[in-house]
């Protein structure tokens, strides 16, 4: 009996031993969350910006997001071979490092007043992040049990809202205030370097940390597909197929009218205000799509996921709809609100578009993700549309997105039974 007490006491202190070390994990990793959502979100300030400094058009200023998220698809698969060989906390470092080198090459594209390296700059960040993302998403689904994975995907992601809901404060006093000051135009460029080497010292110091912190080691399980692949492919599954082109016409949609914010709500016939102002009114999007994920995540405890997701996109054409139609106020709250909207969005149709896929889940997902570069596209083809119609007619364009979304909710992610 000692023995056997001695051997559960021992027991229960490496598993406290354990959770202690899982815990101080997922808080290191929340602080990767909140710096890539806070990063991705300084896009929406980089836009109007760069805008003015290179006298673009629109559709020359949405390849900021085209180089952005065309990241998302390229880089997406090599990642995903970096951390299966370097494993999850290694391919954290990595992310991270490529990342900072991103931001300081932001130093010389303003001083040689380049667009070009702007755009290579962007990619190089954004690449970084993709490793990032690859490392991190699977890493905190795996520490712990797996029943709470989705309750710590949650709260990590809330981290990530967090940080798209901060930056346009950061970028607005760092980037747009010290811009308008600025002489000429090349005073203007320069206006980034200063804001992007300080995110790029914070990512050489998290990598550092990330280096020396003694993570636990958790074994990669080899996939379903890689065990038994001789059963078809996930591409057989309608509703999976369906639910990708939801993602990519959603993450293209909330892209699309985040890019755009400034520049509409800075228009005389609608809020008339400064670009440094309307950035701060993009943190009230983005802080909408934080809220909404906790409300939301009570509401479909309650009601079927597939209706909730129906309901906002409808809420969403509706709002676009008075945006469209109205000015001043009315349309400034209408934009703002379509944040809020989206909140359960993403998260919802990704776990409609996995469910029934058994053993053809991770190819699924990884599918899914490729969809992401809905938010490449999307914007580029409103800017395009904007040169053309004008920037409130534009967004014509993400009200039809979320129509096809009222449609994967009613009736687009209905799993065939007969798979």
């Amino acid at each position: 009996m000692a023995a056997l007490s001695a051997q559960t006491e021992s027991a229960l202190n490496a598993n406290h031993g354990q959770n202690h070390n899982y815990r101080f994990a997922l808080g290191s990793l929340t602080t990767l969350f909140f710096l890539w959502g806070f990063i991705t979100c300084l896009n929406d300030i980089l836009i109007p910006h760069l805008k003015a400094v290179f006298d673009l058009s629109y559709g020359q200023a949405m390849l900021i997001q085209f180089c952005f998220f065309g990241a998302y698809f390229l880089v997406s698969i090599p990642a995903s071979k970096i951390v299966a060989k370097h494993g999850f906390q290694k391919g954290i470092v990595i992310g991270l490092l490529v990342a900072a080198v991103g931001c300081a090459m932001f130093y010389p594209a303003a001083s040689s007043h380049s667009y070009p390296v702007f755009l290579g700059a962007l990619f190089t960040l954004a690449s970084g992040i993709t490793i990032l993302q690859v490392s991190a998403n699977p890493y905190v689904s795996t520490l712990g049990h797996v029943s709470t994975a989705s309750s710590r995907l949650t709260m990590t992601q809330g981290f990530n809202a967090l940080g798209t809901t901060v930056a346009p404060f950061f970028g607005a006093y760092l980037i747009l205030d010290q811009a308008a000051s600025a002489m000429s135009a090349n005073e203007s460029a320069q206006a980034v370097q200063l804001p992007y080497l300080l995110l790029a010292s914070s990512l050489l110091v998290l990598a550092a940390l990330f280096a020396w912190l003694k993570l636990p080691v958790v074994e990669q399980s080899a996939s379903h597909e890689q065990m038994d692949d001789s059963k078809g492919s996930a591409w057989q599954y309608r509703h999976l197929t369906l639910g990708a082109m939801a993602i990519f016409l959603y993450v293209g949609a909330e892209v699309a009218i985040g890019s755009f914010l400034i520049s509409f709500l800075s228009q005389e016939n609608i809020a008339g205000i400064t670009e440094s102002e309307a950035a701060k009114y993009v943190a009230y999007y983005w802080g909408g799509a934080m809220v909404g994920r906790f409300v939301g995540a009570l509401v479909m405890q309650k009601i079927a996921a597939g209706k909730v997701l129906a309901f906002n996109a409808v809420s969403a054409v509706l709002l676009l709809i008075v945006v469209l139609c109205s000015y001043g106020n009315i349309a400034m709250v209408a934009i703002l609100l379509i944040g809020l909207c989206n909140s359960i969005m993403f998260p919802t149709i990704f776990s409609l578009a996995l469910t029934g896929l058994k053993q053809h889940t991770s190819q699924g997902s990884g599918i899914l993700c490729l969809a992401i570069v809905g938010g490449a596209i999307v914007p580029l083809l409103q800017g395009v549309f904007a040169d053309i119609v004008g920037v409130q007619t534009a967004f014509i364009l993400p009200m039809f997105c979320y129509l096809y979304i009222v449609y994967y909710g009613v009736k687009g992610h209905k799993v065939d039974l007969e798979k």
